[in-house]
């Protein structure tokens, strides 16, 4: 009988193929990062009761894998601390004065864990009335007329990411309540999109690296940009899509301006009762980023409102 023997050399290479798979079998697996955001428990329908939602009844997709959840938190007690900001269009109809009674009550009504800012959207800033304070008073008493004008660049979305980019850092809840039509007025770009201004993509993603919730309240805007229906629809979807995107909820009744925004703050104030701190692990990339995932729940009658993407630190 034959017998084949294997020459040194090649005997050689098979042991160091073989240590090299062994090698791969025993490396770890992939590290995880603890990433944390806020999540709004909402039922579905009207006349119930909310749940009890423990952690292992929540649950974090990411495609088709599911991530680890390790912290799942009611925002409450020594967990309850809330950065609100109040973000008034200073282009905005001399109307909205009908409604500082309203947000002068919805700021007085919150809760002392609560620090609440103020400020009015003009050239593209934000023009700081009240620094965060959980002075309420003095929050409410910060609230004026718009100035009916937007200034020589009226850009809403500049607005909000420009207060985003300056926020103090803080472990607190940053959630911020814009009161707009949408409408960019600035023209530093084309008159006309041929989709939502991509300055809402921008805001959206400073909002979301941040974890920034933004809620929004249409009001008209002044000059003859509100009577167009292509400049006012493209307004109240680019407000819309920002609140969707991070979280948030927006508030409208077509184009006309409220009677009150009294039910919107009071949809908020609830919104802001039924809030949890999610923590969970997530795999980094090789670069900083934004991932998308989707905290979900089986339970019935219950859905969750989140950002659809949160940022993850780089792998180390």
């Amino acid at each position: 009988m034959k017998r084949t023997r294997l020459a040194p050399k090649a005997l050689l290479l098979f042991s160091f193929a073989l240590a090299g798979v062994m090698s791969l079998r025993a490396q770890p697996a992939a590290s995880t990062v603890p990433v944390r955001m806020t999540v709004t428990l909402d039922l579905i329908g009207e006349g119930k009761r909310m749940p009890e939602v423990n952690r292992e009844d929540v649950i974090v997709k990411q495609g088709k894998d599911r991530l680890k959840v390790t912290e799942w938190a009611a925002a409450c007690g020594d967990r309850a601390g809330l950065d609100l900001f109040i973000l008034i269009d200073d282009a905005s109809d001399s109307s909205l004065g009908l409604q500082l009674k309203d947000l002068r009550a919805f700021i007085n009504a919150q809760p002392e864990s609560t620090s609440i800012g103020i400020g009015y959207m003009q050239n593209a800033v934000v023009s700081i009335a009240q620094d965060f304070t959980t002075d309420h008073t003095a929050a409410a008493k910060a609230l004026r007329l718009p100035l009916g004008s937007p200034g020589a660049y009226g850009n809403p979305y500049r607005s909000v990411t420009d207060l985003m980019k300056r926020w103090p850092e803080h472990p607190n809840r940053r959630e911020v309540i814009m009161i707009t039509d949408g409408i960019d007025r600035s023209h530093l770009g084309p008159r006309h999109f041929p989709g939502i201004n991509p300055e809402v993509d921008i805001a959206s993603t400073v909002a979301q690296r941040t974890g920034t919730i933004v809620h929004t309240i249409y009001a008209p805007g002044v000059g003859r940009l509100r009577y167009n229906f292509w400049e006012a629809t493209n307004g109240q979807n680019g407000i819309a899509k920002l609140s969707d995107e991070t979280g948030g909820e927006s508030f409208f009744l077509g184009r006309q301006p409220a009677v009150t925004f009294e039910p919107y703050l009071n949809q908020i104030a609830k919104i802001l009762e039924n809030q949890y701190l999610l923590t969970f692990e997530a795999k980094p990339a090789k670069k900083a980023g934004l991932q998308t995932v989707a905290p979900i729940t089986e339970i019935a009658g219950v859905e969750f409102a989140a950002a659809d993407n949160v940022w993850v630190p780089a792998a180390k």
